[in-house]
């Protein structure tokens, strides 16, 4: 693998899978020829998991090349740093995941979030499991989190969760508050004109 250019290899395997997907491909086992599966590999990532942020992209617009390419750098720092090149054998199990309406310090989706985070970091996610999927960014923007920074917290804060309930607090409050459409003014007194 040329770690120099390994950004720009990940942007042509993503490129190609949204060519792949707008011309019908629809299977993650084959939608990467063997050069790409095997530069996947290399950072830590898997076709399925391309597959589905390309599916994302495709369909709702987001999360988008530029995203799915920090995740994939931080999970490529991760499996290079920490895992030594080595992968998991471990895929979490779908059953033992927190449900969506769990709770942790009053903020639902944040223990699921959490454990899916950490399945991802370690490369532990099962096929039909995506970390940032619609659920996710729906969460992360509500708290005005990016999902890859989420991901480096989840490194840096390990199995401390109080740490990252204080983070994901924090992040909610330092959001900037709502703005009127980019083609509206604001006139004085803080009246919108659109």
């Amino acid at each position: 693998m040329d770690n120099y250019n390994w950004a720009k290899d990940f942007r042509e395997v993503f490129d190609a899978g949204l060519d792949a997907y707008r011309s019908g491909q629809r299977d993650a086992s084959i939608m990467f020829g063997k050069g790409r599966r095997e530069f996947l590999d290399a950072i830590g990532a898997t076709p399925q998991e391309v597959f589905d942020l390309v599916e994302d992209t495709f369909l709702a617009g987001e999360p988008g090349v530029e995203t799915s390419l920090l995740l994939a750098a931080v999970r490529r720092e991760y499996f290079l740093s920490v895992q030594k090149g080595k992968r998991s054998s471990r895929v979490i199990d779908m059953e033992k995941l927190p449900p969506k309406n769990e709770q942790l310090g009053g903020i639902e989706w944040l223990p699921r979030i959490i454990e899916k985070a950490r399945a991802k970091l370690r490369g532990e996610m099962p096929p039909e499991l995506m970390y940032d999927c619609g659920g996710d960014r729906a969460f992360l923007c509500e708290h005005g989190i990016h999902a890859a920074d989420f991901l480096r917290e989840v490194w840096a804060t390990g199995d401390d969760t109080a740490r990252l309930l204080d983070f994901v607090r924090k992040s909610a409050t330092d959001k900037p508050p709502d703005l009127p459409p980019a083609y509206c003014q604001i006139l004085p007194g803080g009246r919108v004109k659109c």
